[in-house]
C-alpha cells in the first residue's frame, strides 16, 4: 500500500474519456473550471489528484443520466484516480467528500459510479474499525460455528414494548440466536426505546437463566449522538449484547461517535442503500461504500440475500458479502459479519454457502421462521438443518428425507 488514496470509477461521457478523467481529478483536488493563480506547478505536484489508469470499455448511443453535455456517442470507461493522503489526512468524512463529492454533478458525465477504494495504512490506525466483528459476535451469542440464525421483529411497527417482549420470548424458546428491531422502530411514542429495552431484556434474562443461552438482540438506537450514547448505556447496563444503527440516517460522524463509545457490537443497517446503488451508472458499488462503514466501526453489515424480495441480483449479493470478508489491511482487516436477510428461508442456504464459501454470517429470516407450517421452533430448526446440509455438502432435498422440519420448509417455500 502506498501513501496515496485510490478510487476506481465507472464513467460515461460524450467527451474524450481522458479529458473527462482529468476534469474529475481537478474538480476533486486542487483545480477548478479555470486555471487560478494559486495552483502553481509545485502545489499541483504536491496536492493534485492523478489519473492512474483508464480503460475504455464500450460506446453507447444514448446518455444514462440527464443534464450533461450532449454528444453523438457516449464512452464508458474504468478510471482510477489517486490523491496524496497528506491533503486530507486519515479523515473518513473528508475522504467521502473527496472520492464521492461534486464529481457526480460534473456536466462531462452522463454516468459515474464509485466501484472500490484502496486506502493507506494511516486510515487503519486512525479509525476504530469493528471492535467485535465475527469472533466477538460469536462469543457473545454463544455460537461457535455455523451461521447465527436470526430474525426481525415483525410487524415492523405497531407492537407495544410488551408485545415485542412476548414475541421475543416466543422466538427465544424456538431456539433463535439473534433478533433485531426493524429499522422503522427506534423510539416511537407507541414503543419507546427504554420501555422496549427493559421489557425485552427481562424476557431474555429469564430465558438465559433457564437455558444458559442469552439470545443476542440488536436494539435499534438510531437517533442523535447523545441519544444513541444514552440508549447504548441502558442496553449495556441491562445486560444486552448488541445495538443497531441505521447508517444512512446517522451518517459517518454518528457511527464514529457511537463506535468510539460502544462496549457492544454495532449491527449496521443499510436501509436506503437502493437510492445509492440502484441506477447502474450512478452512485456506489458496495465494496467502496462498505469500506467507509467498516472503518467507522460496523461489526455487522447487511448484504441482502439470495432470491430476495428487492431488486438486487444474486451475483451482487454474493459479491457484497465476499467483499466484507476480504481484509482491508494486513494488520487490521476490519472484517464485519455479513448479514443475509430479505425473503430468506430454508431454501437459500445451500446456494448461499456454495457461493460464499463461508458460514460466518447472520442469516435472518422473518417469514421463513414465523410462517413455517409447524411453527417458529420448526422454522428455526429448518434453517439449522439447511445450513448443516450445506456445510456438509449434502443437497438440501436429500437431507430433508430424514429431517421433517427442513422437508416441510422446502415444500412451503418452494425449494
Amino acid at each position: 500500500m502506498t501513501d496515496r488514496i485510490e478510487a476506481d470509477y465507472l464513467i460515461e461521457t460524450p467527451v474524450a474519456p481522458n479529458a473527462a478523467a482529468e476534469a474529475m481529478a481537478g474538480e476533486q483536488s486542487s483545480g477548478t473550471f479555470v486555471k487560478v493563480p494559486g495552483e502553481t506547478p509545485d502545489l499541483h505536484d504536491r496536492a493534485a489528484a492523478r489519473v492512474e489508469a483508464l480503460e475504455v470499455i464500450e460506446d453507447v448511443p444514448t446518455p444514462s443520466l440527464p443534464g450533461g453535455l450532449a454528444g453523438d456517442t457516449y464512452h464508458r470507461a474504468r478510471v482510477t484516480l489517486s490523491w496524496p493522503v497528506e491533503t486530507i489526512g486519515p479523515d473518513l468524512l473528508t475522504l467521502m467528500a473527496t472520492v464521492a463529492g461534486n464529481l457526480f454533478e460534473l456536466r462531462q458525465f452522463s454516468g459515474l459510479r464509485l466501484l472500490d477504494l484502496r486506502l493507506p495504512d494511516s486510515f487503519a490506525a486512525a479509525c476504530p474499525g469493528p471492535q467485535f466483528g465475527i469472533p466477538g459476535t460469536r462469543k457473545l451469542a454463544g455460537v461457535g460455528t455455523g451461521p447465527l440464525i436470526g430474525t426481525i421483529v415483525k410487524p415492523s411497527v405497531g407492537l407495544t414494548p410488551e408485545d415485542t417482549a412476548t414475541l421475543t420470548g416466543t422466538l427465544a424458546r424456538a431456539g433463535i440466536d439473534f433478533i433485531k428491531d426493524d429499522e422503522l422502530q427506534a423510539n416511537g411514542p407507541a414503543c419507546p426505546f427504554e420501555d422496549r429495552a427493559r421489557a425485552v431484556m427481562r424476557v431474555l434474562d429469564d430465558h438465559a437463566q433457564r437455558t444458559g443461552k442469552k439470545v443476542m438482540y440488536a436494539f435499534n438506537l438510531t437517533g442523535e449522538v447523545d441519544d444513541m450514547r444514552r440508549r447504548h448505556d441502558l442496553v449495556r447496563d441491562l445486560g444486552g449484547t448488541c445495538v443497531m444503527a441505521s447508517l444512512n440516517s446517522v451518517g459517518l460522524a454518528g457511527l464514529l461517535a457511537l463506535a468510539r463509545h460502544t462496549e457492544l457490537p454495532i449491527h449496521a443497517h443499510r436501509n436506503g442503500w437502493g437510492y445509492l446503488s440502484r441506477a447502474p451508472m450512478l452512485g456506489w458499488d458496495y465494496p467502496a461504500w462498505s469500506k467507509l462503514w467498516r472503518l467507522a466501526g460496523a461489526d455487522h453489515m447487511h448484504v441482502n440475500g439470495l432470491k430476495n424480495k428487492f431488486s438486487e441480483p444474486d451475483d451482487s449479493v454474493i459479491a457484497s458479502a465476499r467483499s466484507l470478508l476480504t481484509p482491508m489491511f494486513a494488520d487490521k482487516p476490519c472484517i464485519p459479519m455479513p448479514v443475509f436477510s430479505s425473503g430468506q428461508s430454508a431454501v437459500q442456504p445451500e446456494e448461499t454457502y456454495r457461493r460464499l464459501g463461508s458460514a460466518d454470517c447472520i442469516y435472518a429470516a422473518g417469514g421463513g421462521i414465523m410462517a413455517h407450517p409447524d411453527g417458529p421452533a420448526a422454522g428455526v430448526t429448518s434453517l439449522r438443518e439447511a445450513w448443516e446440509a450445506a456445510m456438509a455438502g449434502i443437497p438440501a432435498r436429500e437431507h430433508a428425507r430424514t429431517h421433517p422440519a427442513l422437508a416441510r420448509a422446502l415444500k412451503a417455500y418452494g425449494g
